[in-house]
Protein backbone atom coordinates (compact mmCIF):
# COMPACT_ATOMS: atom_id res chain seq x y z
CA UNK A 1 0.00 0.00 0.00
CA UNK A 2 2.89 2.36 0.79
CA UNK A 3 4.39 1.76 -2.66
CA UNK A 4 1.11 2.79 -4.28
CA UNK A 5 0.97 5.96 -2.16
CA UNK A 6 4.56 6.84 -3.17
CA UNK A 7 3.79 6.22 -6.84
CA UNK A 8 0.69 8.43 -6.72
CA UNK A 9 2.62 11.16 -4.88
CA UNK A 10 5.41 11.04 -7.47
CA UNK A 11 2.90 11.24 -10.31
CA UNK A 12 1.03 14.20 -8.81
CA UNK A 13 4.17 16.14 -7.93
CA UNK A 14 6.49 15.56 -10.87
CA UNK A 15 4.48 14.71 -13.98
CA UNK A 16 2.86 18.18 -14.29
CA UNK A 17 6.33 19.74 -14.18
CA UNK A 18 7.49 17.44 -16.96
CA UNK A 19 4.49 18.40 -19.11
CA UNK A 20 4.94 22.17 -18.60
CA UNK A 21 6.15 23.90 -21.76
CA UNK A 22 9.64 25.38 -21.94
CA UNK A 23 9.34 29.13 -22.54
CA UNK A 24 13.00 29.55 -23.52
CA UNK A 25 13.29 31.52 -26.74
CA UNK A 26 12.66 34.86 -28.39
CA UNK A 27 9.16 36.30 -28.21
CA UNK A 28 7.67 39.40 -29.86
CA UNK A 29 4.31 41.04 -30.26
CA UNK A 30 2.00 43.84 -29.28
CA UNK A 31 2.28 46.08 -26.23
CA UNK A 32 -0.85 48.25 -25.86
CA UNK A 33 -0.14 50.95 -23.26
CA UNK A 34 -2.89 52.69 -21.30
CA UNK A 35 -1.50 55.82 -19.66
CA UNK A 36 -2.67 57.62 -16.53
CA UNK A 37 -4.87 59.90 -18.67
CA UNK A 38 -6.67 56.88 -20.17
CA UNK A 39 -5.20 57.32 -23.63
CA UNK A 40 -3.77 54.27 -25.35
CA UNK A 41 -0.67 53.82 -27.48
CA UNK A 42 0.35 50.82 -29.58
CA UNK A 43 3.92 49.65 -29.21
CA UNK A 44 5.97 46.48 -29.63
CA UNK A 45 7.56 44.17 -27.07
CA UNK A 46 10.50 41.79 -27.51
CA UNK A 47 11.67 39.23 -24.97
CA UNK A 48 14.53 36.77 -24.88
CA UNK A 49 13.50 34.27 -22.21
CA UNK A 50 15.54 31.55 -20.53
CA UNK A 51 13.70 29.05 -18.37
CA UNK A 52 15.40 26.73 -15.90
CA UNK A 53 12.65 24.84 -14.09
CA UNK A 54 10.60 27.40 -12.17
CA UNK A 55 13.20 30.14 -12.69
CA UNK A 56 12.86 32.63 -15.56
CA UNK A 57 15.69 34.94 -16.65
CA UNK A 58 16.51 36.85 -19.80
CA UNK A 59 15.68 40.30 -21.13
CA UNK A 60 12.65 42.32 -22.21
CA UNK A 61 12.12 45.65 -23.94
CA UNK A 62 10.53 47.54 -26.83
CA UNK A 63 13.01 46.30 -29.45
CA UNK A 64 15.76 43.70 -29.83
CA UNK A 65 18.29 46.53 -29.47
CA UNK A 66 16.75 48.03 -26.30
CA UNK A 67 16.47 45.38 -23.58
CA UNK A 68 16.53 45.28 -19.78
CA UNK A 69 17.28 42.32 -17.50
CA UNK A 70 14.40 40.27 -16.14
CA UNK A 71 14.33 40.18 -12.33
CA UNK A 72 12.41 37.89 -9.96
CA UNK A 73 11.24 35.69 -12.85
CA UNK A 74 9.03 32.74 -11.90
CA UNK A 75 7.22 30.05 -13.88
CA UNK A 76 4.22 28.32 -12.31
CA UNK A 77 2.53 25.99 -14.80
CA UNK A 78 1.53 28.15 -17.75
CA UNK A 79 1.86 31.43 -15.80
CA UNK A 80 4.95 33.62 -15.55
CA UNK A 81 5.71 36.67 -13.45
CA UNK A 82 8.74 38.92 -13.52
CA UNK A 83 9.93 42.51 -13.14
CA UNK A 84 11.93 44.75 -15.45
CA UNK A 85 13.63 47.95 -14.28
CA UNK A 86 13.44 50.26 -17.30
CA UNK A 87 15.10 53.66 -17.55
CA UNK A 88 12.04 55.05 -15.76
CA UNK A 89 9.39 52.84 -14.11
CA UNK A 90 9.75 49.36 -12.69
CA UNK A 91 7.38 47.19 -14.74
CA UNK A 92 5.72 44.13 -13.21
CA UNK A 93 4.57 41.47 -15.68
CA UNK A 94 1.94 38.76 -15.25
CA UNK A 95 1.61 36.59 -18.38
CA UNK A 96 -0.10 33.32 -19.24
CA UNK A 97 0.75 30.91 -22.04
CA UNK A 98 -2.48 30.50 -24.06
CA UNK A 99 -2.52 28.66 -27.41
CA UNK A 100 1.15 29.42 -28.08
CA UNK A 101 0.84 33.11 -27.08
CA UNK A 102 2.10 34.82 -23.94
CA UNK A 103 -0.78 37.09 -22.95
CA UNK A 104 -1.29 39.33 -19.96
CA UNK A 105 -0.42 42.65 -18.39
CA UNK A 106 2.46 44.83 -17.33
CA UNK A 107 1.97 47.52 -14.70
CA UNK A 108 4.23 50.35 -13.67
CA UNK A 109 4.32 53.56 -11.66
CA UNK A 110 6.54 56.59 -12.16
CA UNK A 111 6.40 59.89 -10.29
CA UNK A 112 2.99 59.00 -8.85
CA UNK A 113 1.50 58.17 -12.25
CA UNK A 114 0.47 54.62 -13.11
CA UNK A 115 0.41 52.88 -16.46
CA UNK A 116 -0.82 49.52 -17.63
CA UNK A 117 -0.07 47.59 -20.80
CA UNK A 118 -1.71 44.58 -22.40
CA UNK A 119 0.65 42.12 -24.13
CA UNK A 120 0.20 39.44 -26.75
CA UNK A 121 3.49 37.79 -27.73
CA UNK A 122 4.39 34.89 -30.00
CA UNK A 123 7.58 32.84 -30.07
CA UNK A 124 9.80 33.85 -32.97
CA UNK A 125 10.80 31.00 -35.26
CA UNK A 126 14.47 31.15 -36.15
Amino acid sequence: MKKLAYAVSFFLLFVPALAAPDLTGKWSGSFLITGPDGQTKDDMAFMDLKQNGAELTGTAGPSPEQQWAIQKGKVEGNKITFEVQTDEPLLKFELTLIDGHLKGEAKGEHEGRTMKATLDLQRKVE
